[in-house]
């Protein structure tokens, strides 16, 4: 059935091309852009095609668990096929994410209600578990939104995301129903079929109508899975999307920074800075799933590691990020905070060897 997903999301993607261009729904190249012809969007409409037809007809998934999240999923769309036709204003698409996450919350009874760390135990988030939920939401979606800047990018960073959070949810998560792996699978299958349309040089784009809808089922399929969520999971889907998380928190404190607009579009992302280092496109776009795929170990390593594994493999794996960072200047080639406080502990311990000789 999930080869029949695949299927279907290949030989839906051309249909939809089609469509992009007849409703206008199309990128054409400026400033920002790295097309230099003009493209068609709405990929993400044959992904959902493809996922919900499969979740509704060909796998056995219980109907009641599938349609609150059709419902969310659908407003998604609609928020995103309209932006990528008129480009909505941030704060119309932020309204489009939000009455889907709460759909999410009161219809579909998707939350995150609860709180497990070490050594302090287990509590329930009461009355916050409403706002941490759609904080996660809305910041999850729009983070993968965020890295949808090149070829292929954003579909080949939520396959390894998925992959890695299904093979969890199925190996070692006791308290997630079979269901909900089954249904990242289906969606990973989606997108495995949609890739070769998307892949550099692209013939159709995700859009805001996919990269919103991929962000925003990576959230819920997160949470889903996770009802009883403990520290590690909590901690466990922030490390597999590390790359977007990352590039979306530099991006607010560089802007911060700089005195911009923290919505403010600029050519400093993850993807611009390799670009600008010299990879190609291609290379640039590899160089980030491999990324993916480090983080994705990590996560797996997670699992099966002890209190002080965890905690000196999160200290290895912040001092790692701020270092890449750094090194390609994500938030500015002048803010090398870490590098800079190296760099004169090296020069010290050589001006005191000189010394000694």
């Amino acid at each position: 059935m999930l080869v029949a997903t695949m299927i279907l999301s290949l030989i839906l993607t051309p249909l939809v091309r089609k469509l992009a261009f007849k409703i206008g729904a199309t990128d054409k190249p400026d400033a920002r852009r790295v097309n230099k012809k003009e493209m068609p969007t709405i990929g993400g409409l044959a992904i959902y095609l493809a996922f919900f037809i499969s979740m509704f007809f060909m796998l056995p998934i219980p109907f009641e668990q599938v349609f609150p999240i059709f419902i969310g999923g659908t407003l998604i769309i609609v928020t995103g096929i309209v932006d990528d036709i008129k480009e909505l204003s941030p704060k119309m698409k932020l309204l489009g994410i939000i009455a889907a996450a709460l759909v999410i919350y009161f219809y579909a009874g998707i939350r995150m209600d609860m709180v497990t760390l070490p050594i302090i135990g287990s509590f329930n988030l009461g009355i916050f578990s409403f706002p941490v939920t759609i904080i996660w939401i809305l910041a999850i979606t729009n983070a993968v939104n965020l890295i949808d800047g090149l070829d292929g990018l954003a579909t080949g960073v939520s396959i390894i995301a998925l992959t890695t959070m299904g093979i969890i949810g199925y190996f070692f998560l006791t308290v997630a129903s079979i269901n909900v792996p089954i249904m990242i699978f289906a969606l990973v299958a989606a997108l495995i079929g949609f890739l070769p349309y998307n892949f550099y040089p692209a013939k159709i784009f995700l859009g805001d109508t996919g990269a919103l809808f991929l962000g925003f089922m990576i959230s819920v399929m997160s949470l889903q899975g996770l009802k009883n969520v403990t520290f590690l999971s909590v901690i466990i889907p922030v490390v597999i999307l590390g790359v977007p998380i990352t590039d979306t928190i530099y991006a607010m404190l560089r802007r911060y920074l700089n005195n911009r607009p923290i919505s403010s579009a600029d050519k400093m992302h993850l993807h611009h800075r390799l670009m600008s280092l010299g990879l190609t496109h291609r290379q640039t776009v590899l160089a980030i799933y491999s990324l993916a795929v480090i983080f994705s170990f990590i996560a797996l390593l997670y699992k099966i590691s002890t209190l002080w594994g965890l905690i000196l493999l999160t200290i290895s794996l912040l001092v790692g990020l701020e270092l890449f960072v750094e090194l390609i200047g994500l938030v500015g080639e002048n803010h090398q905070p870490l590098l800079s406080r190296f760099k004169k502990f090296a020069k010290r311990n050589n001006n005191n060897s000189d010394s000694e000789e």
